[in-house]
Formats: C-alpha cells, structure tokens, sequence
C-alpha cells in the first residue's frame, strides 16, 4: 500500500516519467496549502478534467476543508454518489436504462459490471470502501438548486442583506459590492448596464450604497419603493427629475415587480437564505461540500445567480481572520463566459477580487474550462497551480502557454518547446501540473475518484438525493440557557376578564403599555443589565435585556419563570387605545413597595437561571465568544488544529529535510564507491587470469621447465590472485556500507513518518476535546434598571 494519508496533503494520482509516459510508482502529493495561491484546470471534453476535480474536492473533504463548488453542467453532484461497499445494487439506480441498452445487457448485469470495474480501479489505486466510508464520515456533501425545488432550495432574492463591516466600513470593498450586485440584478432583466452610463445602474448603485452605509437591509418590494421615491433628489449635479424622470423610474421599477410577481419566479424567495456559513458547515459545525447546481438555469438566470453568490463569498471572505492555512474552496467547474478576456460581465469582478486578495484569508479558489482561449489569463495569472490535460487545438496550447509565462517566475523553469510537446502527448486523465512552490512541473496520471462518475444528474435524481429544506429564516443561534425555566405550571384558575375601567395607580409607579389594542391585562416589563466576568477565560461581557413577566392568575405575584424576551422592535407606550378595556390589578400591582420585593426576585432568578454557557479548547488556548454556537466554535477549533498541525508540520520537514538529504547523499557516495570496487575487483581478477595463463603456456612451450622465468610467472599469478581476493573483500565490504546507510535512512524514514502520525492524531479536530463551561452573572453588577407595570394587549405574542 502506498502511503499516501498525510497530513496536509491530497493524493491526486500518481507521477509519470516524462520522457516514456510510464508510472514511476510515486504518489502525487499535492500540499493542502499551495492551493491558497489557486489553481486553474484546463482540457478538452474527455479528458478527464471534471473526474481531476472531483478527487480534489475528495482530498479536501477528507482533510476537513468545506468546498462551495458552482455546477453549471450537472456533473459535481456526483459526489454524492459514494458507495462504501461497492454493491452492485447501490449502483443499479444510478445506471442509464438506453447505455445498457446500447451495449446489449440489463441494467443489473451492467450495474455488476459497475461496481467490479469500481471495486478494481480503487484497488489499482491502492484504495477501498474503507476510505470511501472515511470521506462520507469527514463532510457532509449537499446540492443546493436555485431557482427550483429539484435539489435544497436556496432563496437569493428574499432580501438585499447589508454587507457586515469588513465590507461596509471600506469604500472600495463596497463600492466593489454594490457595482457587482447592482449588475448581476440588472442581467436578470436583461439589461447591459454600463457602470458609468447606466442610468438604471448608476441609480440603483445610488440606493444601495445609502441603505447599506446606514447599516439596513433591503428586500425586493422595498428596492421597488425606493426606485420610485428615492431616498435623494440629486444625482451629481443634475436634480433626479432631470438625470432619471418619474416615468421612466416606474418603467424600470414596473419591470422589478413584474419580476416579483412571476409565479416562475417564487422559487428564487425559497429555501435557505445565501449565507456562505452555513452552506460550508452544518449547525454541528461539520464541514460540507455544498454543490451549486444552476444547470437547468437559462444564460441570464445563470449569470444572476453566480454574480449573487460570488458576492456573498467576498463578503464572507472579508468577516474572516487571516490566516496561512487551507480554510475553504470556491470551486467552478465552468468558467467560460464568466471571466472573459475582453467584455466585463457581473460576475468578472467578485472572480478578480477573489483571485487577487482570498490567499491571504485561507481560501482557495479553482477554476475549470475546457475553452482555454475565452479566458481572462492576465487575471488568471494569478493562479499558482495550472493542471493542464488534453487540448483541442494549437491555438489552445498556444494560449495556454502565453498564460503560463505571466503567471510565476516558475514558468521559466521549463522550456517551452518542451511544454507545447508534451501537451500534445496527452491522454485521458493525464495531466501537467505546473506549480509556482515545485522546482518544475510535474506529469501526473489522475487516481480512481471515490464518487461514482456517472456523469450530469437530472433534475429527478438531484431531487432523489437531497430532501428540500423549506427554512425562509436564519435558525436561530441555539439559546445559551432559557430565560426561565420550562418545568410544568400548577394548574391555574383562568385570568380575570376585563373590566371597562382603567385602574388608577400611584405616581411613583412607573406604566407602560405595548401596543394597542381592545382589551389589555396586566403584566411587569423588567429591563435588566447582566455582567459576565470571568478572568481566566479573557470574559467581560454585558447584555441587555427586556422581559415581559406574567402574573400568577392565583395572585401569588409574578411569575419569573414564565418571563419571555420582549422583541427588540417593540416600543413602550404612555396611552392606550381609545376605548380599551382593562383586567383588574392583580393583588400588590398597585403598592410600590412590591416592585421594589419583586425586582429583587427577579435579580434572584436571574442570577440563579441565566448562566452563560462557554465552550474552551485547552490546546489552542482559545474560548468561544459570548453567543457562539458549540458548531460555531468547533468550525473555528478545526481552522486553529488545522494551522497549527501545518506549522508543525513545516517545522518538523525542515528538521529533518538536511539530515534526509544527507543520508540520501551518503548512498549515493557508497553506490559510487560499490561501483568502482567492482571495476577494479573486475579488472585484479582479469589480471590475475592473464598472469595464470601466461604461466601455463610457458610451463607447456618454455625450453626450461623449472627456469627462474616461469617460477616468477607463477609468483605474480599469485599475487595478481591476492589482490583479486582483496579488491572482492572492499566491494563487500562496500555493499555492507551501501546497507548501513540504506538501513540509517529507513529508520531516519520510519521516525520521521512515526512523528508525522503522532502529529496527526494530535491535530486531528474530531480528537480534540470541547469544554463545556457555564459562568453565572456576577450578582454585584446585576441590576434591574426598569421595573414597569406593563398592560399588555391580549393578542401580543412576545
């Protein structure tokens, strides 16, 4: 079995010897961490490309990195297909009824043939359903249809979300946002907005930069809105009845609506929202390869939807921390059309920013075509990975060839005469890697993919292989501890009925009302300021909150433990309705010496039943923050293990990479010297014969039989016999030391590779253990800063 499970790299295939095309027997590692400079895959149909990627994606999974992969022809969802025992009946769903058909056999019979074909190839690979089973269990792989309810639905109109900070508080970062957004929206109506032309663009740019710079969202009735009654009346230096009249405002705000109102167009508003967390991770914090799909889409829709989603990835992008480490892929499996050499689509812009500033975040981006001269290879340039297989034309490899000698000073390491001969010599799933971090490129053959390559899913069996999720919202982020306790309520008498007449209370005691209506009841509205502390765990944290606390109908008091919190948008009131009705006062309502008893209990109940729930990882000294999810912290865990196993890492390869080479050099002297043992050995035995036989022939033709000659002939046949025996003595003795070192550099290998697993199991993330802490608020510092008594309508919920 060839070791290839290390850490921090992916077994892409195997390396081929350049010069004959055969395996030289060496697996293709491919460092996790050089694909944070990107990479760009280019080949013809049938080359393979798409089975190339797929594996990549594989390796990342099985490494824990999350991929968010766009699948503009059908293909990617193949990783899906992932069969850990390789059962001819797990790939009979799978087979197409007309192939089998064509090649004159029943679809079960082909189905055996699959998966003995599939069982075979892994084994060529040195793999098996165990490591299928490892990469179901590392990611979760889902695939996400837009605009359709064949795969999870994913709503990308429901709202025009406010970037976070990263991006709002940078003018560029925005305006960068806005441009790409305003354009990708504006191709969904098929208009070709020039950004300094447009009027269409330059004023939806305007609206969108004024709402997002005040912090606020907007959804597609509101943009209607504004378009009509824009939140401005000057655009530059022309009033906004001149630059873009009333009329023309309500054509392109009539073409929105139209667009809203379409009933093929209630899929865009369903599903999850666009939120590239949550598509990378699941809520337990598990890594996931979200598969895109947007192939049953038209050109227009195609553009929309990529355009939105890159955005919302540089968004991400910018909320992230630095960092060294592979974080997460943006993978593209067809980019023609999308980042052109000459015309600027929407989606050109969000593709350049990512190639040019996602490295320094930990993301990766890697981009698929099979047209390689439709592409932008000045802004590809900034690829430090090319995997190059089988091209159609010269004009491809001509082109390819140009994008290479801009894209690292790696490119002149080759000749590129040597280049264009070897594209040429290419065959199916044989591939050139030209990496900036290799001293040269490298021929590789692709391994056996993991998934069933079956080929583009349809819209059916996407929808087979995915349950639809019909979230609108956010969930939720899980509630630390509840703001009262959930233990069954005695049973109660019911609450009194209202009565006509408000009741008067005393001055001193403070009366709100929330919201209106026809008939309140009375509860207390409680504002509360809660401090955490905690030395240790670096906590110093305030919150603020607002509860709405009911009465006990049997006039016990307030009941704390049913307190619910108040919505945030919900504002107090001095005067209720007109014409209301009011419940009658429960007992102790109308003394002020009872808010004081009750702010107390409830100061109590706080302390008691609010405590805050932390999660600490001991090895990377790192504690969640206040709110944070235990997946939200485990995601954040892994990207921590994940940096410090490479830092590790590099620092154990360059411990041991001199005394590598070093025994490496040691056997390459000792081979030498084995080598010239043996000619000289060869060459004393050859002497040595021909002084034997010059001896013999004397002693059989020599006119004196026992002359002095011949007696000193057979002295140095002797001799010649001596220095023959040595000269074999010092090539043994020369194997012996070519052993030695052969032996000191398996061992060397063999502790090097024991300090590499122990890294690895000390690194792994699913290893680590999470602590759960709770913190109680610090009692000295818990005040109740309002107590009211708050008459509340009967129809309010929360």
């Amino acid at each position: 079995m060839v070791d290839y499970e290390q850490m921090g790299v992916f077994y892409l295939g195997r390396v081929l010897d350049p010069d004959t095309g055969e395996s030289t027997g060496a697996p293709l590692l491919y460092a996790s961490k050089d694909l944070c400079t990107h990479a760009v895959c280019v080949g013809m149909t049938g080359s393979g490309k798409t089975g190339l990627g797929i594996t990549l994606l594989e390796e990342a999974a099985i490494d824990g990195i999350p991929a968010l992969v766009i699948d503009p022809k059908g293909d990617m969802g193949n990783l899906c297909l992932t069969f850990p025992k390789l059962r001819s009946e797990d790939f009979e769903p799978w087979i197409d009824p007309e192939e089998a058909s064509r090649a004159g056999t029943t679809v079960a019979d082909q189905a055996a043939q699959t998966a003995k074909r599939w069982r075979e190839g892994l084994a060529d690979w040195d793999q098996d359903g165990a490591r299928i089973e490892r990469l179901r269990s590392a990611a979760e792989v889902a695939i996400y249809s837009p605009g359709s309810t064949g795969g999870r639905p994913l709503s990308l109109l429901n709202s025009l979300t406010a970037p976070p900070a990263a991006v709002a508080d940078d003018p560029d970062a925005l305006r960068e946002r806005v441009s790409s957004a305003v354009a990708g929206l504006l191709a969904l109506l098929g208009v070709d907005a020039d950004p300094l032309r447009s009027r269409e663009h330059i004023l939806l740019s305007m609206i969108l930069t004024r709402t997002w710079e005040a912090g606020q969202n907007l959804d597609l009735g509101e943009l209607i809105r504004a378009i009509q009654e824009p939140p401005f009346q000057q655009i530059g230096v022309l009033d906004l009845e001149s630059f873009y009249p009333a009329k023309d405002r309500f054509g392109l705000a009539m073409e929105l609506n139209n667009l809203l109102a379409s009933p093929g167009f209630a899929a865009w508003r369903e599903g999850e929202p666009l939120d590239i967390a949550r598509l990378l991770y699941t809520p337990e914090g598990r890594p996931r390869i979200a598969v895109i799909s947007i192939a049953h889409l038209s050109d227009t829709e195609r553009m929309f939807c990529v355009t939105w989603i890159l955005n919302e990835f540089v968004a991400w992008m910018r909320s992230q921390s630095g960092t060294g480490s592979l974080r997460a892929l943006l993978y593209m499996d067809e980019v023609f059309g999308y980042l052109p050499p000459t015309a600027n689509p929407p989606s050109k812009l969000p593709l350049l920013t990512l190639l040019k500033q996602a490295r320094a975040f930990g993301i990766g981006v890697v981009l698929a075509t099979q047209n390689p001269v439709d592409l932008d290879y000045k802004a590809l340039s900034n690829a430090g990975t090319w995997l190059l297989g089988r091209l159609q034309t010269e004009r491809d490899k001509q082109r390819v060839a140009d994008g290479l000698e801009g894209a690292s000073t790696a490119a002149a390491a080759f000749d590129r005469k040597r280049l264009e001969t070897l594209l040429s010599g290419l065959a199916t799933r044989r591939f050139l890697m030209v990496n900036v971090h290799d001293d040269a490129p490298t021929l590789l053959e692709s391994r056996w993919a993991l998934s069933y390559l079956r080929g583009p899913l349809s819209r059916e069996q996407i929808r087979s292989l995915s349950q639809p999720v019909a979230a609108t919202e956010p969930a939720p982020k899980r509630s630390k501890k509840p703001a009262a306790s959930k233990k069954p309520a005695p049973a109660r008498a019911s609450r009194p009925e209202p009565g006509d007449e408000r009741p008067l209370l005393p001055a001193e005691i403070d009366e709100v009302f929330l919201g209106g209506g026809a008939e309140y009841r009375a509860e207390l509205a409680a504002e509360i300021r809660i401090h955490y502390v905690r030395a240790g765990l670096q906590l110093d944290h305030w919150e603020q909150v607002r509860w709405r606390v009911p009465f006990d109908p049997d006039e016990s008091g307030p009941l704390s433990e049913e307190a619910e919190d108040l919505s945030p948008g919900l504002v107090y009131g001095d005067t209720p309705s007109e014409g209301a009705r009011f419940a009658p006062l429960p007992k102790g309502a109308a003394r002020a010496t009872s808010y004081r008893r009750w702010s107390k209990a409830l100061r109590d109940h706080v302390y008691r039943t609010r405590p805050i729930t932390l999660y600490r990882c001991k090895p990377l000294k790192l504690v969640s923050r206040p709110g944070e999810t235990e997946g939200e912290f485990r995601i954040r865990t892994a990207e921590g293990m994940r940096e410090k196993r490479d830092l590790a890492l590099d620092k154990l390869q360059q411990r041991f990479a001199p005394k590598l080479a070093r025994g490496r050099e040691r056997i390459v002297q000792a081979t030498e010297r084995v080598d010239r043992e043996e000619d000289q050995a060869q060459h004393a035995t050859l002497q040595a014969a021909v002084s034997v036989g010059a001896t013999v022939l004397g002693a059989l033709f020599g006119r004196k039989m026992g002359s002095s000659r011949n007696v000193g002939r057979a002295t140095t046949a002797a001799r010649g016999f001596g220095r023959s025996s040595r000269e074999r003595g010092d090539v043994r003795r020369a194997k012996d030391r070519v052993a030695a070192e052969e032996k000191k550099l398996r061992e060397l290998e063999a502790d090097l590779e024991s300090r590499l697993a122990e890294l690895r199991e000390k690194h792994e993330p699913s290893n680590v253990e999470i602590e759960e802490l709770e913190v109680p608020p610090r009692k000295s510092d818990l005040t109740v800063q309002r107590l009211a008594l708050a008459w509340v309508p009967s129809d309010l919920r929360g």
